[in-house]
């Protein structure tokens, strides 16, 4: 019996780091990205955000593929013969209805990333702008005394 894990990476938006956890804890571990089409077809990413995710992943040893997340991801699993899945955590509610349907089938490790900013509060994750305005003013020392 062979009990050696043999893991693939799933790599999300939230983290396309070449240095992140995924890629730090399993170095040459085959990786996927998949583009999301029910996020594609409502048109929920804008152009823009395409083409930054895109450019990110250009730099990375990651097989990009589009489709339903889960159904691409366990595909890629299978083709790899994993016995896991290692990806980040991620604040998306969709990650975690994503992960929580793949993980009936393989079991998950969801990596903890560093977080950017240290900020208590709540951030606004429909538009970079809006998540941005508060964490630049954390990311760069000039912590306000009222958001």
């Amino acid at each position: 019996m062979n009990d050696q894990i043999h893991p693939i990476l799933w790599i999300h938006a939230d983290c396309l780091n070449p240095y992140g956890p995924a890629f730090a804890a399993y170095p040459g571990a085959p990786a996927v990205f998949v583009f999301d089409d029910a996020l594609l077809a409502d048109w929920q990413i804008s152009l823009k955000r395409l083409t930054f995710i895109y450019e990110c992943l250009l730099e990375l040893p990651v097989t990009i593929r589009r489709g339903v997340v889960a159904s691409e991801v366990l595909a890629f699993a299978h083709e790899h013969a994993a016995t896991k899945i290692i990806t980040t955590q991620s604040p998306s509610p969709r990650f975690r209805t994503i992960r929580a349907e793949m993980q009936r089938q393989l079991p998950i490790e969801t990596l903890l990333v560093v977080p950017f900013v240290s900020y208590a509060g709540t951030f606004d994750l429909q538009r970079f702008s809006r998540y941005w305005r508060i964490a630049q003013r954390y990311a760069f020392g000039q912590q306000p005394m009222f958001d």
